[in-house]
């Protein structure tokens, strides 16, 4: 069985021979910690890890959503242990100078008027040719017959706004200046279309990929009336568009407590919940419970577990199994997994997970030479 079958049929609820071996990622300070209890120094970012531990992977339809062109990314000003930044947004922000993971200080935004988005719209041209790469039909031919599901970028309506506004200012013109915000969803959904038309008349696509994070540890950051008025029926646009390519498997990254958006991301064909953040009150059980087969999971593997003991690793493991047995679930940690997880216990977590639920191991004959990936 194919890696893009197995990611299929679990999705379907089929049977498999063992659930795909996924996982989310890690923080820069992670690698920095385990570098000091024997991780291989070469093994520092996560396209490196995935390989190195042996994870399944997908592949990317190359089809650039993004700004074009970026803002230049440069440093304003040195102040020793931080600088401040233009990042690739535009956006004003003060970081730490040695790359240390944080959130940013946000000091200004690149999105402030209407006349701001009229500009930034110069960039969303779904028209440039720089939105696909050179060689697209030899990347076509490679997706066309990959043994890994492919998944294209489907962009976002309110996270990329909020990261250009600032979580305050798109609060409150969300209130103040509903016009402007929904034209602004509007303009999101057609680019996207745009962009990705020549992917879809082209490329066999498996599942679509949105980004939004927009719940704290409470909630949704804007209330599910807003969000099923303004979002939900530009998803479906979106969600309907990539079908025609067969895609089944619309993936949402949003972090904290998604649980009173579920059913209004379905609505918009987005059906598969990511990476569902334990201790932030997302909960893969309740949504199974709620909305059956029609909910897909992906995640769930409560980060803060495993910086216990193994014996904590091994009850966090243990109460997935049944639920990953019924399908439509993709168990791996509940986002990037923290430097408070020791390596040790990483390794044992991977070792118990696959022993759980037969997952063959790929680390049987030993890691592999990290120089040769």
């Amino acid at each position: 069985m194919t890696h893009r079958e197995r990611w299929l049929r679990t999705f379907r609820f089929e049977e498999v021979d063992h659930v795909p071996d996924e996982e989310f990622g890690y923080w820069d300070d992670t690698f920095a910690r385990w570098h000091q209890h024997g991780l291989p120094p070469q093994i520092n970012d996560n396209a490196i890890a995935d390989r190195y531990f042996g994870f399944a992977p997908t592949a990317g339809v190359p089809v650039n959503t993004g700004l074009l062109p970026a803002f230049e990314h440069k440093i304003l000003e040195d102040r020793g242990e931080h600088q401040i930044i233009q990042d690739n947004a535009g956006v004003i922000c003060m970081v730490h100078s040695n790359g240390t993971d944080s959130i940013p200080r946000f000091l200004d935004w690149s999105l402030k008027t209407p006349d701001d988005w009229e500009q930034f719209k110069e960039r969303l041209n779904p028209d440039d040719p720089r939105r696909y790469p050179d060689n697209w039909d030899e990347v076509v031919a490679e997706l066309n017959n990959s043994t890994v599901p492919a998944l294209v970028n489907c962009g976002s309506l309110f996270g990329c706004l909020r990261d250009w506004m600032g979580f305050e200012n798109i609060a409150i013109a969300i209130m103040e200046q509903p016009d402007w915000i929904e034209q602004m969803m509007a303009d999101l959904t057609n680019f996207y279309i745009g962009c990705l038309q020549r992917a879809v008349e082209q490329v066999r696509i498996d599942g679509g990929a949105f980004w939004e994070d927009m719940c704290f540890n409470y909630g949704p950051m804007i209330s599910p009336k807003l969000f099923r008025e303004l979002m939900t029926p530009r998803y479906k646009r979106i969600t309907d568009f990539v079908k025609q390519a067969g895609a089944e498997v619309f993936i949402v990254d949003s972090d904290g407590d998604m649980t009173q958006l579920v059913e209004h991301w379905i609505a918009g064909g987005v059906n598969c919940m990511f990476p569902i953040e334990i201790h932030a009150g997302s909960d893969p059980f309740a949504m199974r419970r709620e909305f059956g087969r029609e909910v897909l999971l992906k995640g769930g593997v409560n980060k803060r577990e495993l910086a216990k003991d193994k014996a904590a690793i091994r009850r966090e493991v243990d109460r997935l199994v049944d639920l990953v047995a019924e399908g439509g679930f993709i168990p791996h940690v509940d986002h990037r997994v923290p430097p408070d997880v020791s390596y040790d216990n990483y390794l044992y977590y991977l070792r118990t997970k696959r022993e759980a639920l037969g997952i063959p191991d790929p680390w049987a004959a030993g890691p592999p030479d990290p120089d040769s990936l």
